[in-house]
């Protein structure tokens, strides 16, 4: 088994042409093969400087970058490169009102103003291929056995490979539906600091109108450092502790784009399901997805209503604003995009040839005929579950008060100790801290007030609480009245005891289950989380555990039935270093509509609107702009400066803040989004219009230095003219 994947991917490039760019290729197993292609396209790099276990190479540069990010190492002092958005949360909480580093941005003239963050990064140390030794273990179990099997197999690999002394963490990653499993290992920094940010309205240009949109203009980017003990090992925060020396750091290229010129990207996308089957493509599009939007589309409604009032409520929820509304808008355009491609009958036309080849095999001859039995077993219960995920529980008073269930566990259960009480009581007390801060109550009771009325009407009666909305009834009125869930939100609102310091103390002081049992938002997180788990979360373990062993299965059938086509497959993303490569590249979205492969300060000055949430600009930065102030980061071919660019790299969450690299291994632009027109790309790829969209880097260089100031910053980076 494990030397059948190797070939997959060692030999993936023969037949690579008919994928175009399609591809997150393992650095660990990038063929001969693969490498050509590169090189025939442009790349200059040796395979050895790409990735080397015991060299320095280009791997050692790239970072996983918070938890969910990438970054890269562009100095000899570790000076990190990432997204604006990647690095929101911190600056936002580094910021207040009286200096507010998200509304005005914010540079270090020297390391000693560099601002102390509890970010982390990771550097990737080795790849190791356990894969003989996981299926080894796991002969002749399949189901929820296999499942429970081979999470204990991985976790005992984990703590084995991992050393808590070094802050070295190893993660096995199941590939190719749990078919190959590689060990990841990793070394965690925890003394990140914040060295520079530009306004939000540069980061964050365009908003939600712009999001996932080309043309953009947005200055995407941020700037940190990681540091270490004075011997350079990861170290807490300490004033002794010194800049990080990389084993590689990337040279940043002021050099013009090309239409065609070559683009690698590096980085940690963070998941795709493009060998998902038919039915997993219908249940995203008929249910999970357009539930997620409308939920979504309702919290973010009520966010956006407080936050335009008073400045500290949009810093207050800028953060959490913006990781809705993200993937609000990335669910609403997969949708359209798998039915306009129709996914959905490609998937079945497949998934018929497969069952054609699979008649007289016992191991796979069943499998569509018991893969829609599960579907059909589970399909009447997805929306209930995400109306819990992302309605009951996005309202934060209620996503707060389900989290006391384990302090009630504690109080209530048989054979519990004061000791576990109070450890919990102690935990529960420090979560209300940090929900407190973050909580806005006026547009919270709003959410809570539309997702219970929400559930009512879209999720079967059936499968509501048991008596909930008949004493709602008999309590606050008609269940069809919108007053009726104002007036019960309100309640919830002014009774809970989560709001009340005197009350909350009291009770943390000698914790009563009555008393929480008793209170009306912890009630309703527990009404509803009962009445889940208890009744359709077994539901759902069960067709988890068997979607993921028709899946492995099916995969497995596929390579057997087609060796050709094996050799085109690729492992999906699962937040594990990936390179794509492909070129920068203009495209035609549909018919008479062409748009250019860069955007640049004259599009930027043509969107600008003064005072506008979305649109606005600093006012240096119009005059700069109009003076045509540029510096040595003038385009020369355009006279212009130049804001973005888009390539044909396949990436996908978890590459936002990933290095555009050139041919010759120097940074050009930050990767941060995708294009409208092809937001399928988590379960399919589209071959003629994705596109990735970055951020150029001499636009971020030039919003450092002419911008914002921060010429001390520019003189670190290596320039390559």
């Amino acid at each position: 088994m494990k030397k059948l994947f190797l070939t997959i991917v060692l030999s993936v490039s023969l037949f690579f042409k008919s994928f175009a760019d399609e591809g997150m290729w393992l650095p660990l197993l990038l063929g001969q093969q693969v490498y050509n292609d590169m090189v025939k396209k442009g790349l200059k790099l040796t395979k050895d400087q790409l990735y080397h276990i015991n060299k320095a190479s280009l791997k050692d540069a790239i970072i996983i970058f918070g938890g969910g990010c990438t970054g890269e190492i562009v100095s000899a002092e570790g000076l990190i490169f990432t997204n604006h958005h990647c690095g929101y949360d911190a600056i936002a909480k580094a910021s207040s009102v009286d200096h507010n580093y998200l509304q005005n941005g914010f540079y270090a003239k020297n390391k000693g103003e560099e601002i102390p963050t509890s970010l982390s990064v990771q550097f990737l140390l080795r790849i190791d291929d356990v894969t003989a030794l996981v299926l080894d273990s796991l002969k002749g179990l399949s189901g929820a056995e296999r499942v429970q099997r081979q999470g204990a197999i991985l976790a005992n690999i984990n703590r084995r490979m991992s050393d808590a002394t070094q802050n070295i963490e190893t993660r096995v990653s199941a590939l190719f539906k749990g078919n190959q499993f590689l060990a990841f290992v990793y070394q965690r920094y925890t003394d990140i600091r914040l060295v520079g940010t530009p306004p939000e309205s540069v980061g964050k240009f365009g908003g939600d109108t712009d999001n996932w949109e080309w043309p953009r203009h947005t200055g995407d980017f941020s700037v940190f450092r990681v540091y270490a003990d004075p011997e350079g090992k990861p170290a807490k925060y300490a004033e002794a502790n010194k800049p990080l020396k990389p084993k590689w750091y990337l040279p940043v290229s002021l050099k013009p784009l090309k239409d065609g010129d070559f683009a690698m990207i590096w980085g940690y996308p963070g998941g795709t399901n493009r060998y998902e089957s038919s039915y997993g493509i219908k249940i995203a599009t008929d249910i999970n997805n357009p539930t997620l939007v409308k939920l979504r589309d309702m919290r973010l409604k009520y966010m956006f209503e407080e936050m335009k009032k008073d400045p500290a409520i949009k810093l207050q929820l800028a953060s959490s604003y913006a990781g809705i509304a993200n993937y609000w808008k990335f669910f609403d355009g997969e949708t359209k995009q798998l039915l306009k491609y129709d996914v959905f009958g490609q998937k079945k036309k497949a998934e018929e040839k497969f069952n054609a080849w699979a008649k007289g095999k016992p191991e796979y001859e069943n499998i569509f005929a018991d893969w829609g039995k599960a579907y059909e077993a589970w399909t009447p219960f997805a929306k209930h579950r995400q109306y819990i995920n992302e309605g009951i529980f996005g309202s934060p008073l209620i996503g707060f008060a389900s989290s006391l269930i384990q302090l009630e566990t504690a109080l209530v259960k048989t054979g519990s100790t004061q000791a576990d009480i109070k450890k919990a009581a102690e935990a529960a007390n420090e979560q209300r801290k940090n929900f407190l801060a973050a909580e806005n109550k006026l547009s919270d009771e709003h959410i809570l007030a539309a997702v219970t009325r929400m559930f009512y009407e879209d999720v079967d009666k059936e499968q509501h609480p048991v008596g909930f909305y008949g004493n709602l009834k008999n309590t606050y009125g008609p269940l069809n009245d919108e007053a009726t869930y104002k007036k019960y939100a309100a309640d919830i609102f002014s009774k809970t005891i989560i709001f009340d310091d005197a009350r909350w103390n009291a009770f943390i002081a000698n914790p009563d289950a009555n008393v929480l049992q008793s209170d009306p938002a912890f009630g309703y997180a527990s009404t509803f989380y009962t009445n889940y788990s208890s009744k359709y979360l077994p539901k759902f373990q069960q067709f988890t555990a068997k979607n993921a062993e028709f899946g492995r299965i099916y995969l497995k059938g596929i390579m057997e039935m087609d060796p050709v086509k094996a050799k085109m497959m690729y492992p999906d993303a699962t937040f594990t270093m990936r390179v794509s490569y492909g070129n920068v590249k203009s495209y035609r979205p549909r018919d008479a509509v062409f748009y250019d492969y860069v955007t640049t300060s004259k599009g930027l000055l043509e969107k600008y609107k003064a005072g506008d949430y979305e649109f606005d600009l600093p006012a240096n930065q119009i005059e700069l702009l109009k003076k045509k102030d540029f510096g040595q980061y003038m385009d020369p071919t355009r006279k212009d400066l130049v804001i973005g660019f888009i390539t044909t790299n396949d990436i996908t969450g978890g590459n936002s803040g990933s290095p555009v690299i050139n041919n010759k291994g120097e940074l050009i632009g930050l990767a941060f989004d995708g294009n409208y027109e092809a937001l399928s790309h988590k379960l399919a790829f589209d071959k003629d219009l994705n596109r990735t969209i970055c951020v150029d880097i001499r636009y971020v260089l030039w919003c450092i230095d002419k911008l914002g100031g921060g010429s001390n910053i520019i003189k670190e980076l290596k320039l390559m003219k």
